[in-house]
């Protein structure tokens, strides 16, 4: 099984079904087990450059969240994130992980958390790159999504990818290229996937963050914590908020990387990963 750019594309080999959707995934390397999670609105690509590395050590584990990437978007579906950490413990017993180490940035790190501490299942270690933990959140457009989710679904296709590029651009610290922006807007472009960002925003909602926030005293494994300096959509404060709710929790900013630090800082991840289930190991 891998996972691979093909001619530039995004490539994931496995079908997981669940509950008679597909679930995109891909499994690569040897060694000691290690799960990835993306955050919204992306998907498993903003890995695409950091597993090779990884894989040197590991057997990687990944996939796209229900509703995103390539797996299954469906009218009236439940993507939030009440499902995902259902999907990823469904994933845990398909691939028979009892203890992997995990990393999850944004929403991942949200659906780590919640598989932990809801699910009772066991991590070796846990990384998150700045994750939705903590209440309140959400963006103004998040915010218009769900009060106007019908309407935003009704935009012209040109204008609802002018909506995309400009939320995307705001995660990013350096400027993407063309072919970076193409690989995260392209699941949410034509019909289907227009509809398909705007339920996934639409169903955000606290109540996903406020059934764990209190509870991450309770967390059973080794915890580190990265956080793009100059992230405008969780600022760094709210990142050290959180680390002092998980005890002996590390805590780290990344120097010149915004939210979505898989592309800013790709490096930083590696080397934090790496070090961090060395010494857990």
């Amino acid at each position: 099984m891998s996972v691979k750019l093909v001619d530039g594309a995004w490539s994931l080999d496995n079908t997981f079904d669940f509950r008679g959707q597909k679930v995109r995934f891909g499994v690569l390397g040897e060694g000691a087990p290690l799960v990835l999670l993306h955050g919204t609105p992306f998907s498993s690509v903003v890995w695409r450059r950091i597993v090779p590395h990884l894989t040197r050590h590991h057997r990687v584990y990944y996939f796209d969240l229900l509703g995103y990437g390539q797996s299954d978007k469906r009218p009236g579906q439940d993507v939030s994130l009440a499902v995902q950490n259902q999907v990823f413990t469904a994933l845990l017993d398909h691939w028979d992980l009892d203890l992997p180490h995990v990393v999850g940035h944004d929403f991942g790190g949200t659906t780590a958390l919640r598989t932990h501490l809801l699910d009772g299942r066991d991590y070796r270690s846990l990384t998150l790159i700045d994750p939705v933990a903590l209440s309140p959140h959400g963006s103004a457009l998040v915010q218009t999504a769900r009060r106007h989710e019908d309407a935003l679904n009704e935009l012209p296709g040109y204008i609802h990818e002018a909506i995309l590029r400009a939320y995307i651009a705001g995660a990013v610290h350096r400027r993407l290229s063309e072919q970076e922006m193409n690989r995260y807007i392209e699941p949410w472009l034509g019909d289907q996937g227009q509809a398909a960002f705007y339920r996934q925003i639409a169903q955000m909602d606290d109540r996903h963050t406020d059934e764990i926030q209190n509870r991450y005293s309770d967390i059973r494994c080794p915890v580190t914590i990265l956080w793009g300096e100059q992230d405008s959509w969780i600022p760094v404060a709210r990142g050290q908020t959180l680390a002092s709710r998980i005890s002996g929790a590390n805590f780290q900013i990344v120097s010149e990387a915004s939210h979505l630090v898989p592309e800013d800082a790709p490096e930083a991840i590696v080397a934090t990963v790496l070090d961090f289930v060395a010494r857990v190991a």
